[in-house]
């Protein structure tokens, strides 16, 4: 996707700006893994605003999350999948 269609996509800022950050940071098939609290501090942003701006992208379909998990079951940061 363009930056022109992610503007032209009825989107609140939070969430244009969150999901410009994540195809900044995404590898070649498109995924992206920082922690919610990274990506709200680079952002300026607060933790529950990034949370809010990363819904609003999995409702109307831009990106999908998925938990990350360590070798001792805890959990790590979420995965994000860039769909569109």
């Amino acid at each position: 996707m363009s930056k022109k269609e992610i503007y032209a996509a009825e989107l609140l800022h939070r969430a244009v700006a969150v999901y410009l950050y994540l195809m900044d940071r995404a590898n070649k098939e498109g995924s992206s893994c920082p922690a919610i609290g990274t990506i709200a501090k680079e952002l300026h942003l607060s933790v529950s605003t990034v949370k809010r701006a990363i819904s609003d992208l999995e409702e109307n379909g831009f990106i999908r999350k998925k938990q990350r998990w360590r070798d001792n079951g805890g959990r790590s940061s979420l995965l994000f999948e860039i769909i569109r």
